[in-house]
């Protein structure tokens, strides 16, 4: 009968310890195709949450990319992703590709790396400026991409439009093909460097990489606040010696702004004290820090997120 009765107590002290216990909290980061960057990148983020946050169990989803994630995130059906920051600017401020609907409930928890406004023209072409490409055949990407969009504002802060170039909306690899064979004279691609398009062209045909700098630049900048400066080094491609000025968006995670501070807070932190992890993970990795963190965002802070940033005295 003691025996019994010790049996019972022991499994109403273990039933009291596990309702007590924290629930597990299930989020998903939704991020891109199983075969570019986002996905694999959200995974290594996802797993550094998983190990130093306690009770966290964050999934990585292949989805379509940045505007389809930040719907899901809009709609609740995903906690964070990974997008490029000029598309969630115009989910959040209603224009360009969401023009007359904006999303709500987005917020910031970091920019991470850049993807690089790369401007090409065939060498043979006599392209070197923006100002070169009136009247040129230009592929500026997919109808209603982000390179789209990247190639409008550029051309615009020197003082083109489209009607002033012969458009042709491409893919990257398509462009690419056209300035092989000669039907195209120039692209906009928006990738990280080195982008392999680009360098295929380089070492078939040869290519010049057409700056973006001066007032202009600052220009774009001031007026598109997800811009920002960047370098493409001298090598990055073959016959590129030299250094190529250029503006960049930036690999962001979006976040529901609806999710509680403190979660958001402890996210952070883990993700910023564990960037050898990171970098290990995923060769991007290596190309986050917590001052570049805070650059290129237009949209508004997550509270959890902004609370780590000003304790690390990266906003003031």
């Amino acid at each position: 009968m003691k025996k019994s009765l010790a049996l019972v107590a022991a499994a109403a002290v273990a039933f009291t310890v596990l309702s007590c216990a924290p629930a597990k909290k299930n989020f998903i980061i939704a991020t891109g195709g199983t075969s570019g960057t986002y996905y694999p990148f959200g995974g290594a983020m996802a797993n550094i949450w998983n190990t130093k946050v306690e009770n966290m169990n964050v999934t990585a989803q292949a989805t379509g990319a940045s505007a389809e994630n930040l719907r899901l995130i809009s709609k609740g059906d995903a906690e964070f992703a990974t997008v490029q920051n000029d598309v969630m600017d115009y989910a959040y401020n209603g224009s360009d590709m969401f023009a007359g609907n904006p999303l709500p409930n987005l917020s910031v928890l970091g920019t991470m790396y850049e993807e690089v406004v790369q401007i090409a023209a065939r060498k043979d072409s006599g392209i070197t400026s923006i100002a070169d490409l009136k009247g040129k055949r230009v592929s500026i990407g997919d109808a209603g991409s982000g390179v789209e969009f990247n190639a409008k504002q550029i051309l615009e802060g020197y003082g083109l439009t489209f009607d002033d170039i012969q458009k042709n909306n491409l893919s990257f690899k398509e462009s690419g093909e056209g300035l092989q064979n000669g039907t195209l004279d120039a692209c906009f691609i928006t990738a990280g460097v080195p982008n392999a398009a680009l360098q295929e062209l380089a070492f078939t045909n040869g290519l010049v990489l057409i700056p973006v700098n001066g007032p202009e630049a600052d220009a774009i900048c001031e007026k598109y606040g997800f811009y920002t400066k960047t370098t493409i080094p001298g090598g990055t491609y073959k016959g590129t010696d030299t250094d190529t000025e250029a503006l960049a968006i930036k690999c962001t995670i979006a976040v529901n702004a609806n999710l509680d501070e403190d979660t958001v807070y402890k996210m952070t932190k883990a993700l910023f004290e564990n960037l050898a992890e990171l970098g290990n993970a995923h060769a991007k990795g290596k190309e986050v820090s917590v001052e570049k963190a805070v650059t290129g965002v237009s949209v508004p802070f997550h509270p959890g997120a902004l609370k780590y940033y000003m304790e690390v005295g990266a906003v003031k």
